[in-house]
């Protein structure tokens, strides 16, 4: 569990209105290290926005990421040292320009408290 990278979440689409992507597990907390978006739309660019904070949050002061442009073909890779710690209170919300284009994974460890 603890010290050893994992897939916490996804892959998923990232929703064109703020929906949570990832929450720590009770008794937990979860450190991301790197997220991973692909656009797998026919063609275009799309872009995303990701949020620490309350459930379905978007809320202005809490981005981690805002209007990430993500081409077809090229993915976008967001990487976090020494990690963006997400506590069981915590929720990992994000919003895309697009529905079911834009695909999300989270990878990171998970911590027992």
């Amino acid at each position: 569990m603890a010290g050893t990278i994992s897939r916490l979440a996804g892959p998923a689409f990232i929703a064109a209105s703020a929906t949570d992507v990832f929450v720590s597990a009770a008794n937990t907390y979860s450190v991301i290290r790197h997220i991973h978006v692909v656009n797998q739309a026919a063609s275009g660019s799309l872009t995303f926005s990701l949020f620490v904070g309350a459930t379905g949050g978007s809320a202005a002061g809490t981005e981690i990421a805002s209007a990430v442009s993500v081409t077809v073909g090229t993915p976008v890779d967001l990487y976090f040292s020494p990690g963006l710690r997400v506590a069981t209170t915590d929720f990992l919300s994000g919003v895309a320009s697009g529905a079911s284009d834009l695909v999300i994974t989270v990878m990171g460890e998970k911590h027992a408290l």
